[in-house]
């Protein structure tokens, strides 16, 4: 990590935890798994972000979760979801699944392809509450209302068609083709989250690459553009 001002705190992608195995290959922003690091234990309600290759055919098998708000955002390939509500579907590049795990649920993931890997960024999100009832949604966003713009993705009201979650968080979500420019002002008592998703964009100045994530803590008026094309995904946090 580097610091390059008061309100920015870069988290270097080369930084990261990696979980490879024989089917996976993920890097972990923030503490998970076997990778512990007190400066990287989260930021505000944010708690996860893994940013998952897994070769065709391949997969988590079924496993628990309670109290987390678990997101899913495809960037290559698609995923195949399975849980013990009933969901079965198929997770494409341009949606956003969310699954309330609140007071359990299990689920399994996997590779829908055969023949193509799958790249995803899984993120979890601390609830607002403990104990909610276990819900799943997923809605698809056209690259039209993403390109050189924000596309609110997910919000705590659901509202512009985002899919709804429990916590005062919105998700924001753009690709940014060669010489967009796009300016977010950051509220005062707000926070924000910069994940470069593909691709190499720039933040006020400062050239960010696929895998960097920045922690913007401070009243701001972000500058996010790129020159040779990226994807990202911002997080304002209460």
């Amino acid at each position: 990590m580097s610091q390059n001002t008061v309100a920015h705190l870069i988290h270097d992608r080369n930084a990261r935890g990696q979980t490879k195995i024989g089917w996976l290959d993920s890097h972990h922003t923030f503490s998970f798994g076997n990778f512990s690091d007190p400066n990287r234990m989260g930021f505000r309600a944010l708690r996860v972000i893994n940013d998952d290759r897994i070769v065709p055919g391949a997969g988590f098998g079924t496993h628990g979760h309670r109290d987390m708000e678990i997101l899913t955002y495809v960037l290559e390939g698609a995923l195949e979801h399975k849980d013990s509500l009933g969901t079965g579907s198929v997770i494409l590049p341009g949606e956003a699944q969310v699954m309330s795990a609140g007071t359990g649920i299990t689920h399994s993931e996997y590779n829908h392809s055969q023949t193509e890997p799958v790249h995803l960024l899984q993120i979890w999100i601390l609830p607002d509450k403990q104990g909610l009832k276990p819900r799943y949604e997923q809605k698809a966003f056209p690259i039209e209302e993403k390109r050189g713009k924000l596309r609110l993705i997910a919000a705590k009201d659901g509202r512009d068609g985002a899919v709804t979650i429990h916590q005062d968080v919105d998700l924001y979500a753009s690709v940014l083709e060669p010489g967009d420019v796009i300016n977010y002002h950051l509220q005062p008592h707000r926070y924000a989250w910069l994940q470069i998703a593909q691709g190499i964009a720039t933040l006020n100045g400062e050239e960010l690459r696929a895998g960097d994530g920045v922690q913007i803590s401070v009243e701001e008026q972000l500058q996010i553009s790129s020159q040779l094309g990226a994807e990202i995904l911002l997080f304002d946090l209460g």
